[in-house]
């Protein structure tokens, strides 16, 4: 009894399993926008952008740092050369190995590292404003197509209940008919009716896909067929930020959007460059020291000895007396080279002084250049004025398009409550044969159609109220 009630157990654990694998996912809104922001190719390459950016900040840094540079060398000298013991042209083969290292650093450069370390800085800051932007133009785009399959999911719905209703009023027909109370025509409308609900549903469903496909497409998924998101119902809700005033809107989204803090930043950027361009004007100042040594492998004089073949040379002659002068002739005794590292030691030598460099003339380079960053900067203003009158701009269409969104849900809703009751009293007319199957029809399409038109109201006031919340400054989606 035990081992079979073991069994059944172990078999449905299994059953659980599989179905439980067989499962397809189903996507939250929140990890769709986490999913896009992850994987997608742009907000990458920003991300990589960024990365570079903050290379250039050490690059900045770098600049207040000493160059350090170490040099060796060596060489052979083979064939007639002076032999520098001896002073003699002798064919010989001699070794120099030579060492050392130079060390520099700016002093003063005219303030340009300086700047150019705070530049580096606000580029940092402009490169984080970029990706923040491109995260919350995916972020909107996702929660627009999520959206989008949510309607198509509920419209899907309305057009399926539609062909269960007219199908089911299908026998009812064919019981009046057969009756005879309704004429055989009408049945064949109601027919007519049903294939076109069939073309509605095939529609529908057609359109529902290719949300699904969007939205995965967005997610960087491949898996079309069987990406889905969660069955959740979107509900309407009244948005604090439409009891504010359009101004009070705006007057936030200054503080919030990320665009217009690009904006702002390529400004303070664009001053910088001014800065680092005038500090060329600037002398400048360079501290340098400089280490040297050398070695070689020629031999080296040990002591002199009389020249046995030639003990004598004619200096001259005393004028005069005519007395010739001579001195003796000595041959030097040559001995290997001195060890190589005592050969460093005595032949070591150092140089330390400063460098100032101060500019005259370039061809006006350094002129030109200051205007170039001088018309950068006045562009810089331009696009920023500019981009605060777009945003004004958009913020009060916004707010408009919301506030005209939220007034079409009111009027769908009023539609559809009287579509409604104009459909059931068709009904009711309609089974005691005090109406055609045509105004029916009529009836009935016009009620499905302002279901519809209720759902694309809807969704279509939800998102327009997720942008104006945007630009309020509160999040795309609400984090738990």
């Amino acid at each position: 009894m035990n081992t079979m009630l073991i069994k059944n157990k172990i078999s449905l654990l299994l059953l659980v399993g599989v179905a439980s694998f067989g499962q397809t996912k189903k996507w939250t809104l929140e990890e769709c926008v986490n999913h896009a922001i992850e994987h997608n190719m742009t907000i990458k390459q920003s991300k990589l952008d960024a990365e570079v950016s903050e290379v250039a900040k050490k690059d900045a840094f770098g600049r207040f740092l000493p160059t350090i540079n170490a040099n060796a060398s060596h060489s052979w000298n083979i064939g007639l050369n002076t032999n520098i013991t001896t002073g003699l042209l002798e064919n010989q083969t001699t070794q120099f190995t030579s060492a050392g290292f130079s060390v520099g650093i700016d002093i003063y450069k005219g303030l340009q590292n300086q700047h150019q370390l705070q530049r580096a800085r606000l580029a940092v800051i402009a490169s984080q404003y970029q990706t923040t932007k491109m995260q919350e133009d995916v972020s909107l785009n996702v929660v627009n197509a999520f959206l989008q399959i949510l309607f198509n999911k509920e419209n899907l719905k309305v057009q399926q209940e539609q062909l269960s209703y007219d199908t089911k009023q299908l026998a009812k027909t064919e019981s009046l008919v057969e009756a005879g109370s309704l004429p055989k025509g009408d049945l064949l409308d109601v027919k007519a009716t049903i294939e076109g609900d069939k073309l509605k549903v095939v529609n529908a469903e057609n359109a529902l896909l290719i949300s699904k496909v969007s939205l995965a497409q967005l997610l960087q998924i491949n898996d079309y067929q069987n990406f889905d998101i969660e069955d959740s119902q979107a509900e309407v809700y009244q948005s604090s930020v439409l009891f504010q005033e359009p101004k009070a809107v705006f007057e936030k989204a200054k503080e919030n959007r990320t665009d217009l803090k690009i904006a702002q930043t390529n400004v303070q950027l664009a001053q910088k460059d001014i800065k680092i361009a005038r500090g060329a004007y600037q002398p400048s100042l360079q501290g340098v020291y400089g280490f040297s040594t050398r070695a070689a492998s020629t031999g080296r004089v040990i002591d002199v000895v009389p020249n046995e073949t030639n003990p004598f040379s004619t200096v001259g002659v005393v004028q005069g007396t005519g007395q010739v002068v001579i001195k003796p002739n000595f041959t030097p005794v040559l001995g290997n080279p001195e060890p190589i590292f005592e050969q460093f030691d005595q032949n070591k030598g150092q140089n330390f002084g400063l460098q100032l460099s101060v500019p005259i003339f370039n061809g006006f380079a350094t002129r030109n250049n200051v205007s170039r960053s001088k018309i950068a900067f006045e562009k810089s203003k331009l696009t920023l004025e500019q981009a605060e009158q777009n945003l004004e701009k958009t913020v009060f269409t916004v707010y408009t398009d919301t506030k005209g969104a939220q007034k079409s849900y009111e009027a769908a809703l009023s539609t559809y409550e009287a579509r409604k009751k104009s459909a059931e009293y068709a009904k009711e007319r309609y089974e005691v044969g005090l109406m055609n199957v045509f105004d029916y029809n009529q009836a009935q399409t016009m009620f499905v159609n302002a279901q519809s038109e209720v759902l694309r109201t809807k969704y279509d006031y939800i998102f327009r109220t997720k942008i104006l919340e945007f630009y309020f400054g509160i999040p795309i989606i609400n984090k738990k």
